[in-house]
């Protein structure tokens, strides 16, 4: 039987969705890799400015499991994680990626002389930043946009779910409206805004799921990151896991949810991820995130047998 045409425009493959790899290859002419950096900054959702003990997936290194140590300087962490790059993948180019705890929370200029190395880094074509979104003080914004006149920027932005008794929940210590007020700070400014979320959140089923991404659509973010829920050992997720608090939807769900929300997403937005990283001695569940591919593959499949693309509900 002769294969369906992908419907997709954006795409020189079977994937029905703009992938990080189909953008960055029309963008900047190859492949590129984001490298994860540490500079020690904290969170207020941690450091009691506004709650502690973080959301109850952080294992206390705000999303830097794989990044370098903080004390060693931004040109090492760039060089350890280019090395394996290179290895991998060979001559690409890079983003670093300032990836542990809340990016923008700092002293201006501190974040002022860490992006800038970043940026200056040899091969690199953007910067990438990850924070919250009620961390984007003005001091902070005019850092950003004087980044952006010599790199591209992303700035990422945890949203996780729209709803604020979810956000109770995991304790994200910020409401949606807060949310918000910081996504449309950036509007001003020459870069793109990514929202990250996560699926199966305590408390969640798929219709709320769906309910999320159709709020993350209608702010036209220029990428998106989804991802599952991960339980791992040390954090606040695993006791309630433990105790049945949690109740993680299977692959084949993930699957079908996640496929649902990307038929509700702009088309022209970047999807940056659809799986997550947990660091392999300290996940308890789900076991099926361990394979990634395996996972990407199920999507693929799903958006084909059942003719989804993504933006094909966009309204």
């Amino acid at each position: 039987m002769k294969q369906e045409k992908n419907p997709y425009p954006y795409s020189d493959n079977n994937k029905r969705y703009l992938t990080f790899d189909y953008f960055t290859k029309h963008t900047y002419g190859r492949k590129c890799a984001k490298l994860p950096i540490d500079i020690g900054l904290g969170c207020p959702n941690i450091d009691g400015t506004l709650g502690s003990g973080g959301c109850i997936y952080c294992s206390g290194r705000g999303a830097g499991d794989f990044a370098a140590p903080p004390t060693l300087p931004v040109k090492d962490q760039l060089d350890a994680a280019a090395s394996l790059i290179r290895g991998k993948w060979g001559d690409v180019g890079y983003i670093p990626y300032f990836q542990a705890h809340s990016n923008t929370y700092g002293d201006p200029r501190y974040l002022r002389e860490k992006y800038l190395q970043a940026a200056s880094y040899p091969g690199a074509v953007a910067v990438s930043i990850a924070t919250r979104a009620d961390c984007l003080p003005d001091a902070v914004l005019s850092v950003i946009e004087e980044l952006a006149s010599v790199t591209d920027v992303y700035v990422e932005l945890g949203l996780q779910t729209a709803s604020d008794r979810t956000a109770a929940l995991i304790n994200r210590c910020m409401s949606t409206e807060d949310f918000l007020r910081g996504y449309e700070s950036l509007s001003r400014l020459p870069v793109r805004r990514c929202i990250h979320i996560i699926n199966g959140l305590p408390g969640e089923d798929g219709t709320q799921m769906l309910s999320t991404a159709r709020f993350c659509a209608s702010l036209r973010p220029d990428m998106m990151k989804i991802h599952m829920l991960y339980i791992i050992e040390g954090t606040a997720a695993a006791e309630m896991y433990r105790d049945g608090k949690i109740s993680l939807p299977d692959r084949d769900e993930y699957v079908r949810i996640t496929a649902s929300q990307l038929t509700l997403l702009p088309p022209q937005t970047v999807i940056g991820r659809l799986t997550g990283d947990a660091p392999g001695d300290s996940l308890i569940a789900p076991e099926w995130i361990r394979k990634k591919v395996c996972v990407l593959n199920e999507i693929d499949k799903y958006m084909y047998e059942n003719r989804l693309w993504q933006g094909k509900e966009y309204r």
